[in-house]
Protein backbone atom coordinates (compact mmCIF):
# COMPACT_ATOMS: atom_id res chain seq x y z
CA UNK A 1 0.00 0.00 0.00
CA UNK A 2 1.38 3.38 -0.81
CA UNK A 3 -0.46 5.97 1.11
CA UNK A 4 0.76 9.27 2.70
CA UNK A 5 -1.43 11.73 5.39
CA UNK A 6 0.19 14.91 5.80
CA UNK A 7 -0.80 18.18 7.75
CA UNK A 8 1.41 21.05 6.96
CA UNK A 9 1.80 24.80 6.26
CA UNK A 10 2.27 25.64 2.13
CA UNK A 11 5.63 27.16 1.39
CA UNK A 12 4.52 29.40 -1.52
CA UNK A 13 1.42 30.01 -3.75
CA UNK A 14 0.52 27.12 -5.67
CA UNK A 15 2.37 26.91 -9.53
CA UNK A 16 -1.32 25.90 -11.84
CA UNK A 17 -0.60 25.36 -15.50
CA UNK A 18 -3.03 24.16 -17.45
CA UNK A 19 -2.85 21.61 -20.25
CA UNK A 20 -5.37 19.68 -22.82
CA UNK A 21 -8.22 22.47 -23.26
CA UNK A 22 -9.57 22.37 -19.51
CA UNK A 23 -6.92 20.28 -17.65
CA UNK A 24 -5.04 21.53 -14.70
CA UNK A 25 -1.69 20.78 -12.57
CA UNK A 26 -0.51 22.45 -9.45
CA UNK A 27 2.55 22.04 -8.01
CA UNK A 28 3.76 23.80 -4.33
CA UNK A 29 5.72 22.78 -1.49
CA UNK A 30 4.34 21.90 2.11
CA UNK A 31 6.36 21.89 5.17
CA UNK A 32 5.97 19.46 8.33
CA UNK A 33 7.40 20.52 11.28
CA UNK A 34 7.97 17.81 14.06
CA UNK A 35 8.13 20.14 17.53
CA UNK A 36 11.80 19.64 19.32
CA UNK A 37 11.65 18.50 23.30
CA UNK A 38 14.08 17.91 25.71
CA UNK A 39 15.51 14.74 27.20
CA UNK A 40 15.54 13.46 31.09
CA UNK A 41 19.01 14.82 30.88
CA UNK A 42 18.47 18.54 29.98
CA UNK A 43 19.46 17.94 26.25
CA UNK A 44 17.29 19.83 24.21
CA UNK A 45 16.41 18.52 20.60
CA UNK A 46 15.46 21.34 18.56
CA UNK A 47 12.31 21.81 15.68
CA UNK A 48 12.54 19.49 12.36
CA UNK A 49 11.21 20.85 9.25
CA UNK A 50 10.83 18.28 6.54
CA UNK A 51 9.36 19.96 2.90
CA UNK A 52 7.26 17.88 0.51
CA UNK A 53 6.57 18.44 -3.46
CA UNK A 54 3.18 18.26 -3.63
CA UNK A 55 1.61 17.50 -7.01
CA UNK A 56 -2.17 17.99 -7.63
CA UNK A 57 -4.15 17.16 -10.90
CA UNK A 58 -7.59 18.47 -12.54
CA UNK A 59 -10.26 19.34 -10.63
CA UNK A 60 -8.32 19.15 -7.47
CA UNK A 61 -5.72 21.55 -9.64
CA UNK A 62 -8.83 24.19 -9.79
CA UNK A 63 -9.47 24.23 -6.26
CA UNK A 64 -5.77 24.55 -4.96
CA UNK A 65 -5.54 27.50 -7.50
CA UNK A 66 -8.81 29.44 -6.42
CA UNK A 67 -8.32 28.64 -2.24
CA UNK A 68 -4.56 27.63 -1.72
CA UNK A 69 -2.11 29.95 -0.54
CA UNK A 70 1.18 30.38 0.96
CA UNK A 71 0.76 30.19 4.61
CA UNK A 72 -2.42 28.21 4.57
CA UNK A 73 -2.67 25.13 6.66
CA UNK A 74 -3.36 21.81 5.06
CA UNK A 75 -4.49 18.03 5.45
CA UNK A 76 -3.53 16.17 2.58
CA UNK A 77 -3.82 12.61 1.23
CA UNK A 78 -2.05 10.80 -1.79
CA UNK A 79 0.41 8.29 -2.63
CA UNK A 80 4.37 9.20 -3.13
CA UNK A 81 6.30 8.71 -6.22
CA UNK A 82 9.66 8.31 -7.13
CA UNK A 83 10.79 9.73 -10.68
CA UNK A 84 13.93 11.00 -12.17
CA UNK A 85 15.43 13.35 -15.41
CA UNK A 86 18.32 14.48 -16.92
CA UNK A 87 18.82 18.36 -16.21
CA UNK A 88 19.93 20.74 -19.14
CA UNK A 89 24.21 19.78 -18.05
CA UNK A 90 23.49 15.87 -18.71
CA UNK A 91 22.87 15.01 -14.88
CA UNK A 92 20.67 12.44 -13.62
CA UNK A 93 17.78 14.11 -10.97
CA UNK A 94 15.96 12.66 -8.79
CA UNK A 95 12.82 14.32 -7.46
CA UNK A 96 10.27 12.88 -4.66
CA UNK A 97 6.70 14.14 -5.03
CA UNK A 98 3.38 13.59 -2.94
CA UNK A 99 0.44 12.91 -5.68
CA UNK A 100 -2.25 14.57 -3.31
CA UNK A 101 -5.44 12.84 -3.98
CA UNK A 102 -7.20 14.30 -1.16
CA UNK A 103 -6.81 17.65 0.83
CA UNK A 104 -8.89 19.70 3.63
CA UNK A 105 -8.13 23.37 4.28
CA UNK A 106 -7.34 23.42 7.61
CA UNK A 107 -7.61 26.99 7.99
CA UNK A 108 -10.75 29.38 8.95
CA UNK A 109 -12.97 30.58 5.70
CA UNK A 110 -12.11 34.30 5.04
CA UNK A 111 -16.08 35.14 6.29
CA UNK A 112 -15.31 33.27 9.29
CA UNK A 113 -11.63 34.75 9.95
CA UNK A 114 -13.53 38.02 9.69
CA UNK A 115 -16.43 37.14 11.80
CA UNK A 116 -13.33 35.71 14.51
CA UNK A 117 -11.64 39.01 14.47
CA UNK A 118 -14.82 41.19 14.89
CA UNK A 119 -15.83 38.98 17.84
CA UNK A 120 -12.60 39.47 19.54
CA UNK A 121 -12.83 43.51 18.83
CA UNK A 122 -16.69 43.30 20.49
CA UNK A 123 -15.09 41.30 23.35
CA UNK A 124 -12.01 43.57 24.03
CA UNK A 125 -14.05 47.46 23.63
CA UNK A 126 -17.02 45.94 26.57
CA UNK A 127 -14.58 44.26 28.16
CA UNK A 128 -14.58 47.04 31.76
CA UNK A 129 -12.76 47.15 34.76
CA UNK A 130 -14.33 45.01 37.90
CA UNK A 131 -14.53 45.21 41.73
CA UNK A 132 -14.18 42.43 42.98
CA UNK A 133 -17.36 41.18 44.71
CA UNK A 134 -17.22 38.89 47.23
CA UNK A 135 -17.39 35.05 46.35
CA UNK A 136 -20.61 34.27 47.46
CA UNK A 137 -21.86 37.10 44.82
CA UNK A 138 -19.95 36.22 41.91
CA UNK A 139 -22.15 35.46 39.09
CA UNK A 140 -21.61 32.07 36.97
CA UNK A 141 -21.77 32.39 33.31
CA UNK A 142 -24.80 30.38 32.24
CA UNK A 143 -24.52 26.86 30.45
CA UNK A 144 -26.22 28.02 27.23
CA UNK A 145 -24.08 31.30 26.94
CA UNK A 146 -20.73 29.45 27.02
CA UNK A 147 -22.35 26.78 24.60
CA UNK A 148 -23.35 29.01 22.08
CA UNK A 149 -19.56 31.18 22.03
CA UNK A 150 -18.06 27.73 21.97
CA UNK A 151 -20.09 26.83 18.66
CA UNK A 152 -19.26 30.07 16.97
CA UNK A 153 -15.77 28.82 17.10
CA UNK A 154 -15.97 25.22 16.03
CA UNK A 155 -14.61 24.72 12.53
CA UNK A 156 -17.64 22.32 11.91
Amino acid sequence: MNKVMLIGNVGKDPDVRYYDADQAVAQFPLATTERGYTLQNGTKVPDHTDWHNLVVWRGLAKVVEKHVHKGDKLYVEGRIRYRSYDDPKGQRRYVTEILVENMELLNPKPAEREENAQHTAAQSTTTQPSTPQPENEKQKPSATTATTADDEILPF
